[in-house]
Parts: C-alpha cells; structure tokens; sequence
C-alpha cells in the first residue's frame, strides 16, 4: 500500500461528518482576524505560547477553534472557516490535498518534535542485548518511522531496495539481537515502557504523555517531508497575515523563546535564514 494510501485512509474517515463545517464562511478572511483550527498535540500549544504574542503586539486579533483531529481541522481551513494550522507535516497536507481535491499550501517549516527511542530500564544504546522488547507504533507510517529508527541504533538491516516509508517486518534482513519487536497503539508504549526493554514513541504522543525526555536516547533522522509546517490555502498564502505568521516563526523574538524552550534538544528547531 501505498504511502498517499495510508495517510490517505486515515483521512477519508472523518471527511463526510465534517462537509458542512465551513458553511456561512468568509473565504477572505476578516482583516486582522486570524482563524487557527487547533489539533491535539504540542505543535499549537508552541504556536499559543511563542507565535501568538508576537502576532498580537502587532494587532493582530487570533481567534482558536478547537478540533478533535486533524482530519476536521484541515477540513476547516480548506473549506475557509479557519485560516490556519500548524499541526501537520508537508506528506500529510499533500494526501490530504489528492484525496480531498484541496488547495492547503504550506506557509513555513515550524520547530517539530521527532520520534525517538526511548527506555526506562536502559541508559545507554549499548546496552541492548539478546532478546530484549521493543514496542513501536502499530500504524503503518509511524511504524516505519520506528524502523529506521532501530537501523541508525545499529540494531536491525533492512533488505536491498525496501521503500523507507513502508517498512514492514518482513523487510527486516538482520536481527542479531533477536529482539521481541512489538507493534502497539502509539498511545499504550509511554505507560508499558516499565514493562518494554525500550520503546519508540511519535513527538505528539511523547508530549502529550509527558514522557520523560530524559529517557530518549536517538532521535530519528527527519526527513523533509515529516518536518511540520504552518498550513492555510493557496488563495491566502500571499495575504500579509500569512506573511506575518511566517516572520513571527523566523524572528529573533521566536528563536529566543524555543532556545529557552529547547534546552534539553527536544525539539528539532529548522534553520531559519
């Protein structure tokens, strides 16, 4: 299956409960109003604590709508009840995009939170040894993340000419170890980690757990398309809002505010020019 499949699978579901969110919108938007369509995790937290601040000293007026998923929260902004959201990477809007028929458009690379390895039992990478448990994430793109994860560990090989957003167990070459990988909802691996040997958890579900960052040991290596970006429609992407929100996230002001946040490298921070 496909990776446009798998996300896009995903999607579909909650596309129909929402058709009618948008409907007595203003698709231009309101001046200095900016709509944010919030999601669960800690991407719009970091957007209410470091980008809204700045926006506001500028006289901008943020209005939040808050949504169960971010399937309902792209329906929002693509329909123009919203006018943004940061809570997505450029592979998930591009599905959502081909499956939908929609025109989001991504504003600018936001400060992400990767997956990472993690253990309550083990301090070190070296101390991995025959047979031990490692829980990672049951959905297909996630689970991939997590594979790749346990190769830069140096821990598993995949075989010659494996897709690296579609790894499977069957694509695994070498084991040497022989450890126990488990496949388990993302959202039980933070509470088994006292029972797990290590565990591999995604950014949102390791914040939203509050999982110790102590505990992580490797982070996975982000690929572009995974990096979170600040996302509203084609037709609003060159209004000066959306300019302003871009600046916000590029301004010293911003930078200053994720350093002091960013102190134990919890966050992967883009290069900002």
């Amino acid at each position: 299956m496909s990776l446009s499949r798998k996300i896009g699978a995903t999607i579909g579901a909650a596309a129909l409960a929402f058709s009618l969110v948008a409907c007595g919108s203003d698709s231009e938007g309101d001046g200095d109003v900016i709509k944010v369509g919030t999601s669960p995790g800690p991407y719009s937290e970091l957007f209410k604590d470091g980008i809204d601040p700045i926006l506001t000293e500028q006289g901008y007026t943020l209005e939040y709508t808050n949504f169960s998923d971010l399937q309902q929260a792209d329906t929002a902004v693509a329909e123009g009840s919203v006018d943004l959201n940061v809570d997505q990477h450029t592979a998930y809007m591009e599905v959502f995009n081909r499956e939908r028929d929609a025109n989001l458009a991504s504003l600018v690379e936001i400060p992400t939170v990767p997956a990472k390895l993690y253990s309550e039992r083990h301090g070190s990478l070296e101390d991995v040894a025959e047979g031990q448990t490692v829980g990672i994430p049951l959905d297909a793109s996630n689970q991939s993340r997590a594979y790749n994860i346990l190769v830069d560990a140096g821990w598993i090989t995949l075989n010659e000419g494996h897709d690296p957003i579609q790894i499977t167990q069957n694509d695994i070459a070498e084991n040497p170890f022989n450890l126990d990988i488990m496949p388990m909802d993302s959202a039980t691996i933070p509470r088994s980690l006292q029972d797990l040997d290590w565990g591999v958890i995604p950014g949102s579900i390791s914040y939203s757990s509050g999982v110790d960052p102590e505990l992580a040991l490797i982070d996975e290596e982000l690929r572009p398309e995974l990096i979170l970006v600040a996302v509203t429609t084609e037709d609003k992407a060159d209004s000066e809002w959306a300019q302003a929100v871009i600046d916000a996230y590029q301004s010293e002001e911003f930078g200053a505010f994720i350093d002091e946040e960013n102190s134990n490298n919890y966050w992967f921070v883009p290069e900002y020019n």
